[in-house]
């Protein structure tokens, strides 16, 4: 199950590998998209699923480690899953419409304080990265601009390029083909590095002089804490094994994202851990606390 929509990066990836599991199993494995709120949905289904190893969910570091602190009751605990692969890392670009005149993040920020009505930005959702990256932007720049969440990221891309709002952090894979295209107009990526695949855009952290600051969000397949751990063993073995192969990791990068050798199990777990502290210190910092 995967916790985002059909066309994400996410659920790209998904594909990919869904189909190298199913080769080794000699069964099908089939993907279902199961988007909304917050990612919560998904991880709810599969946190009550059987423990059998059938029914596996893709989340990111929104379910983990973000809604513990952002929401006030979840129907699940991240202790209700095993990690089985920590795969990839996923950067954002931030875009605007190219209707606006801004060519720069100081310049679209300048816009941003003169604008009356305040303009308006794209999320999946509230307590996101993409949210909290915005959030942390209007702080440290100094502007306001009004959230607009929606269910899917595929949805605020149509009404990002039909200028109904006016930006949004979007995932590289998705943004880079409508960037080259002039669909939308990058102003900043959201990982310390500069992007290959976008070599002229600046990290926010040197475009806003935010030295310390680094919004990705990550992928990481689970199954259910309660799977035997024959079962959790062999499948974290087989995703390691179609992970590392070199056609795999070069097809995660043309997607714009960033692949990584995924962790032992108990490294997952403390990886995990560490992210909640650090999430979970954002979104405390922006007043989210408990807000949902």
């Amino acid at each position: 199950m995967v916790s985002l929509a059909a066309g994400s990066g996410m659920d790209a990836i998904a594909r990919l590998y869904a189909e190298k599991l199913s080769e080794a199993f000699g069964k099908p494995v089939i993907v279902e998209n199961k988007p909304g709120a917050a990612t919560t949905l998904a991880a709810n289904l599969v946190a009550k699923a059987p423990p059998d190893g059938y029914t596996l969910v893709a989340l990111t570091s929104i379910a983990l480690s973000i809604n513990p602190t952002l929401f006030k009751h979840l129907n699940y605990d991240p202790q209700d899953f095993t990690p089985i692969s920590l795969y990839v890392k996923s950067p954002f670009v931030l875009v605007i419409n190219p209707s606006l005149p801004a060519k720069t993040l100081s310049e679209f920020a300048e816009l941003a304080r003169k604008a009356n009505p305040p303009l308006s930005y794209a999320s999946i959702g509230t307590g996101s990265v993409q949210h909290m990256s915005m959030e942390f932007a209007k702080k440290r720049l100094g502007f306001d601009a009004t959230h607009v969440p929606y269910r899917s990221t595929p949805e605020s891309v149509t009404d990002l390029m039909g200028g109904r709002v006016a930006a949004s952090f979007l995932e590289a894979g998705l943004s880079i083909p409508l960037i080259k295209e002039g669909k939308l107009r990058a102003l900043a990526v959201s990982s310390a590095q500069r992007l290959p695949l976008l070599p002229d855009v600046p990290p926010f952290a040197e475009a806003s002089g935010a030295a310390d600051y680094e919004g990705v969000s990550w992928h990481m397949l689970l199954v259910p804490s309660k799977t035997p751990q024959p079962i959790i063993d062999r499948l974290h073995a087989e995703m390691k094994r179609i992970m590392e192969a070199p056609e795999m990791r070069a097809k995660i990068a043309a997607l714009g994202l960033i692949p990584i050798d995924s962790p032992s199990i108990e490294d997952m777990r403390s990886y995990i851990k560490s992210e909640q502290l650090k999430w979970g210190a954002m979104v405390k910092q922006l007043g989210l606390e408990g807000s949902q």
